[in-house]
Order: C-alpha cells, then structure tokens, then sequence
C-alpha cells in the first residue's frame, strides 16, 4: 500500500477526518505496516501496551479471558483503531486481538501516538468522543446484564 492510499484510508478514520493531508501523510510516513496472517495474534490481554494499530485492510476479533474462557467480545474490522487504550491509560492491554482474515495494520508507536495527541488537538478531541461512545455502549451492556442477572434471580 503506498502513502498516499494509506492517506486516504486515514481520512476515513473518525478521529483523524478533521486533520489536512499533508499532516496524515506524516503520521503514514512515521507508522510501521505491518501485515496479520489469519490467526495472529494483534496484542494480547495483560501485555503492556507499547503501540496502537489502525487496520487497512481484513477483520478480526477482540477476545476477552473470563474465569479462563476467552470470549468474542467484538470484531475489528478496515478503519478501526486497536490498542490505544492501553497506550492512554499506561495499563495492560484489557483484551486480545487475533486476526480472522490477512489484516494490513500501521503500527503507531506510543511515543508517536502521544506526539500524535500533542500535535494535533482535534484528534484528541475525537479520540475522548471515542472513548466516550465506548463507556456508554459498556455501561448500556452491563445494564442489560444486571437486568438479566436480576430476572434469573427473581424466577
């Protein structure tokens, strides 16, 4: 994939849609490509977080080990970015990514990510989107399950 069609792939991405060309081609130039094979593992639960990853291209799963069983929690798919937790939160990585189909990554290092954040505001204005959307979904999630938890209680 060259520069400029990893470029256009970064434009697609929510939290860089708002940053000029001439900057993505800079993040593009400064991130490592990377490829997945089916079946790879991405990042793994518990590991400290040392990068994120924007997928290109190719799908995968988010697995999480509950009680010693690894469960599908949700799926990766082009344009979404994996990782950037940990490297925000300076905690180990809270799920493993493993590929289901040959995935085209750039890997963005944590020193770039944060200098990434530093550089451009707006990205980290999208980012707290991001991960604002995600504790709602996580919190309407628990409320189901609690509601559901209380059903089975009480029948």
């Amino acid at each position: 994939m060259s520069i400029n069609s990893e470029v256009e792939t970064l434009r697609t991405i929510p939290i860089f849609r708002t940053i000029e060309p001439g900057k993505l081609r800079l993040l593009a130039f400064i991130s490592e490509r990377i490829t997945f094979r089916p079946g790879e593992t991405i990042c793994t639960q518990g590991e400290p977080g040392d990068s994120a990853f924007i997928i290109l291209s190719g799908n995968g799963e988010v697995l999480v080990d509950i009680g010693g069983e690894m469960r599908r929690v949700a799926e990766i798919k082009q344009n979404d970015v994996v990782g950037e937790m940990a490297l925000l939160t300076d905690m180990p990585r809270t799920a493993t990514v493993v590929a289901d189909s040959e995935i085209a990554a750039l890997r963005i290092s944590k020193e770039n990510f944060f200098r990434i954040l530093q550089e451009f505001p707006e990205v980290s204005m999208e980012m707290m989107r991001v991960l604002a959307r995600r504790l709602e979904r996580t919190t309407h999630d628990l409320a189901v399950v609690r509601g559901q938890l209380a059903e089975a209680g009480a029948g």
